[in-house]
């Protein structure tokens, strides 16, 4: 059980820190060119989505697999 939360702890984690990183580069970019601000959030936000659904995945496999 111990181990299933620990499991599930870290895929947040990292999926926190994904989305971080993901959203900061996204800012940068906007930043350097704002003509672009459409198609780069656009593709941030999918990024983000599918890291999301990766650590929901990892979150309910760290779970069952208890």
């Amino acid at each position: 059980m111990v181990l299933a939360g620990i499991g599930a702890g870290l895929a947040v984690i990292g999926a926190g820190i994904g989305i971080g990183k993901i959203g900061g580069s996204a800012m940068d970019a906007i930043a350097r060119q704002p003509e672009a601000a459409g198609k780069i959030q656009t593709a941030m936000i999918i990024a983000a989505a599918l890291i999301e659904g990766v650590a929901l995945f990892a979150v309910v496999v760290a779970l069952i697999a208890q």
